[in-house]
């Protein structure tokens, strides 16, 4: 019996805000940062590694929670916590003293994401599979079974659940088979930080046509004026039948607001606007949805959890889900939220602008077209081109779509001397800093 012997969580900041990279209307200087899990058993070849992903400041809070959040496994058989990943994360989520933090929502939530993903992580490496494998070899009842479907039965019954699932499991080799030789369809926001320069932007567009990028999102909501200048540069770069443009404006605008600027950025027909308002406002996003037609509305990174997206599709308020793999429980809230977009017809196209993110989410979007939506129409999962050299198994993208991850687990893990050299205040960058500062 291999044995759980510790939960590790380390504060891993990145200095993204020296060079604007992660820049936004609302963002202006993040620091992209990790609450970085590690859970540590008496094999020294066996761990699990996870994460939440912040920009910053609190990311230290994140850290104490989600130690908290893993206390309960140490002392736990690897083999149990595995054994049931459905249970695991139900007895983690319900200590009632953290919870009441929450409820299912914040820093409490965050962190039950962070110990999670090392959980199934964890997992994988036990089965000796990429975690998109691991999920796409259970049977209809046994993803059921993992998933939270708790306050969703007005929507979603566990018999609907496993129906869904169903229907494509006798097809899923098929498109397993599909993908290892296509990739999954992903985009760029790389070149469309608000921080950049037109010089940079217009050079970023181009390089990302050339890499066979056909979708690429900027973001907006600074300065109208600014926006529509650096939307034509982008479309006089990646033109307007090749290729499709989306803007962001990361909730910095009231609902009216919202209407009156994507009208007039509408000449350079977005595919979707993403985070027009905020991002709990369900009846907001849809009066935005509706007024501006036929441009998309798109959120979901700081959809808090499956509840909040449940009322999204009740309310016809989104066309496109953009789930997030670090803010939503883990695997077994993000299931639930992947069967409903299914039932209602809302395509999944996850967020993934964070440290570590595009890692996750690759396995996700896999997952998605294998077992639960069986199509690529309308999704396409994002792409941010910077930090994956900090991990031991970084997405792979080629040609605008991701390669089908291979080693086993999440690809979660982070090089021992990243974490060392960015672990914060301490370590070697950040202490440098101080120094330099002083």
């Amino acid at each position: 019996m291999t044995t759980i012997v510790s939960v590790d969580a380390t504060d891993v900041r990145f200095p993204t805000s020296a060079t604007m990279d992660g820049s936004d209307a609302m963002n202006k200087d993040g620091d992209y940062s990790a609450a970085y899990v590690v859970i540590r058993t008496d094999d020294p070849e066996l761990s699990g590694f996870g994460f939440t992903f912040t920009i910053g400041r609190g990311n230290d809070i994140c850290v104490l929670a989600a130690r908290l959040r893993g206390r309960p496994l140490v002392g736990r058989s690897v083999e149990e916590v595995v054994g049931d990943l459905g249970g695991t994360y139900r007895e983690l989520k319900s200590d009632s003293q953290l919870r009441w933090l929450g409820p299912d929502k914040g820093v409490e939530h965050l962190a039950l994401a962070a110990v999670m993903n090392a959980v199934w992580d964890l997992a994988g490496r036990v089965a000796g599979k990429p975690l998109w494998r691991l999920l796409t070899d259970m049977t209809p009842a046994e993803l059921v079974d993992v998933a939270d479907l708790s306050y969703l039965s007005d929507v979603l019954t566990r018999d609907e659940a496993i129906g869904l699932l169903a229907e494509l499991a006798p097809t899923r080799e098929r498109r397993v088979a599909e993908l290892s030789g296509t990739g999954y369809p992903c985009y760029t926001t790389s070149a469309g930080w608000l921080g950049y320069s037109d010089d940079k932007l217009r050079r970023l567009c181009q390089e990302a046509v050339d890499s066979g990028y056909r979708h690429i999102k900027l973001k907006v909501g600074a300065d109208l004026a600014e926006d529509v200048r650096r939307l034509r540069i982008a479309r006089e770069v990646i033109g307007y039948e090749d290729a499709q443009l989306m803007i962001d404006a990361n909730q910095v605008w009231d609902v009216p607001q919202a209407i009156e600027w994507v009208g007039g950025l509408a000449e350079f027909k977005p595919l979707w606007i993403e985070e027009p308002t905020s991002p709990d406002d369900v009846l907001g996003h849809a009066a935005i949805r509706r007024a501006v037609a036929p441009i998309g509305v798109a959120t979901g990174e700081h959809g808090m959890n499956r509840v909040l997206f449940k009322q999204m599709f009740q309310a016809e308020a989104i066309d496109f889900c953009q789930l997030d793999a670090a803010r939503l429980a883990s695997v077994n809230e993000i299931v639930a939220v992947y069967l409903m977009a299914k039932k209602f017809g809302v395509p999944v196209c996850p967020h993934a602008g964070g440290v570590g993110l595009c890692e996750l989410v690759q396995h996700l979007s896999v997952f998605d077209y294998v077992a639960v939506s069986g199509s690529l129409e309308g999704r396409v999962t994002e792409y941010v081109d910077h930090l994956h050299e900090h991990f031991t198994d970084p997405c792979v993208v080629r040609e605008g779509a991701y390669v089908l991850p291979s080693s086993p687990g999440y690809s979660a893990r982070m090089h021992e001397e990243s974490v060392a050299a960015y672990t914060y205040p301490t370590g070697a960058y950040w202490a440098a800093a101080t120094t330099a500062t002083a």
